[in-house]
C-alpha cells in the first residue's frame, strides 16, 4: 500500500509522473472530471481548521468522481475513545482513503501502518508534503515553460527560506530540496534552527544534512532563485506570539531583503500572511509573488498525488 506522509514517498523516478498529472488537471481546470475515484468516499479528517486544504481536497475529490467525507476532530473517537489503530481498521472498511491533517506526525505513521487504504498527510507539525509538492510544481511552471521538463527545471536551483526554520514548512523544504536536487539556504534566529528530527529523517534515507542555516538573512537569499517565508506563530503556538515576533523580526521578507535575491527570484507563501509581521505587503504584491498560483495548485496537485495513490491501490 503506498501512501504520502512525506515528500520522499515518491521516489525520484516517480516525480515525472506526479508533476505531469498535476499540468494537465491544471490545463483541463476541472472541466473534464475524471474517473479515478469513480463510486470512492475519500474521508478528510482534520485536527486543524483550514482554508485552502480543505478546499483543496474536497474539491479534488469530486473532481475526481469521488465523495469527500470531511470529519473534524469532534465527529469521530480518533486517539480519544478508540486507539488510533482500530481507527485506522475501522475506517478501512468503509472508504477507500485518508486525508489527515494533524498535530503529531506519529498520528498520520499510525494510521498508515494499521489501515488498509492510502493515507495522505495534509500536514503535521513535522511536515507538510503536499504544500511542498504544490510549491516545487509552482516554481517549475514558471521555470520549465508550458512544455518544458518540470522536474529537470527544479535542480540546481536555490531556495531561501526565513523565519521559523525549526517548524514542519522548514522541515518539508529541507525534505523536499534533497529528493529535487535543489540547494537550500535557511536563516532563523538562534534556537530556531532545523532540529534533530529532520536530521534524523534524512539520515534514515541515507540523504546528506545537505542545507545551509545563518543567522545572517542577506547571506541565506544571496542568489537564491526562490524566496520563502510562513507565519511565525502556527496554531498551537499562540501563546508564545510576542515573543517569536520580537525574535524573528530581523527575518522578515521586506521589500529591500527580496532585493537582495536573484533579480528574477520567485516569492513564495504558503498563506495565510501577516503582512507587516513576516512580509512586507510590497513583497506579496510584487509580480514575481506567486502566492495565489501557489494556492491554486494545492488543487492540481493533490489531485495528482491522490490519482497516483489511487492507482497504485488498485494493483
Amino acid at each position: 500500500m503506498k501512501h504520502f506522509l512525506k515528500e520522499t514517498d515518491f521516489q525520484a523516478h516517480e516525480l515525472g509522473e506526479v508533476f505531469a498529472l498535476a499540468r494537465t488537471y491544471k490545463q483541463q481546470r476541472g472541466r473534464e472530471l475524471s474517473a479515478v475515484l469513480k463510486a470512492q468516499t475519500w474521508a478528510m479528517i482534520f485536527s486543524k481548521s483550514s482554508t485552502r486544504t480543505r478546499v483543496s481536497f474536497e474539491v479534488g475529490i469530486h473532481e475526481l468522481g469521488g465523495n469527500p467525507l470531511f470529519l473534524n476532530k469532534n465527529d469521530i473517537q480518533l486517539g480519544r475513545g478508540e486507539s488510533i489503530e482500530d481507527s485506522a481498521k475501522v475506517l478501512s472498511r468503509f472508504v477507500h482513503g485518508l486525508i489527515v491533517r494533524t498535530y503529531d506526525h506519529a498520528d498520520v505513521q499510525r494510521l498508515a501502518a494499521a489501515g488498509t487504504v492510502p493515507v495522505i498527510n495534509a500536514l503535521t507539525d513535522f511536515l507538510h508534503p503536499c504544500q511542498i509538492y504544490t510549491d516545487a510544481f509552482t516554481a517549475a511552471e514558471r521555470w520549465a515553460g508550458p512544455n518544458g521538463d518540470l522536474v529537470a527545471s527544479l535542480k540546481g536551483r536555490k531556495i531561501a527560506y526565513l523565519g521559523d526554520t525549526a517548524f514542519n514548512m522548514a522541515n518539508s523544504w529541507i525534505l523536499g530540496a534533497s529528493l529535487f536536487g535543489m540547494k537550500i539556504s535557511l536563516a532563523g534566529p538562534k534556537g530556531f534552527e532545523p532540529g534533530p528530527e529532520i536530521q534524523a529523517a534524512l539520515k534514515a534515507e541515507g540523504r546528506a544534512v545537505d542545507y545551509h542555516f545563518t543567522h545572517d538573512p542577506y547571506e541565506a537569499v544571496a542568489g537564491a532563485d526562490l524566496v520563502y517565508t510562513d507565519v511565525w506563530t502556527s496554531m498551537g503556538q499562540e501563546e508564545e506570539s510576542k515573543k517569536r515576533i520580537a525574535l524573528m523580526s530581523p527575518y522578515a521578507v521586506t521589500a529591500k531583503l527580496f532585493a537582495a535575491a536573484k533579480p528574477d527570484a520567485l516569492f513564495m507563501h504558503c498563506l495565510p500572511a501577516h503582512p507587516g509581521e513576516e512580509v512586507e505587503q510590497a513583497v506579496l504584491d510584487n509580480p514575481r509573488s506567486v502566492i495565489f498560483d501557489e494556492a491554486e495548485n494545492r488543487l492540481h496537485m493533490q489531485k495528482a498525488i491522490m490519482t497516483v495513490l489511487a492507482k497504485s491501490a488498485r494493483k
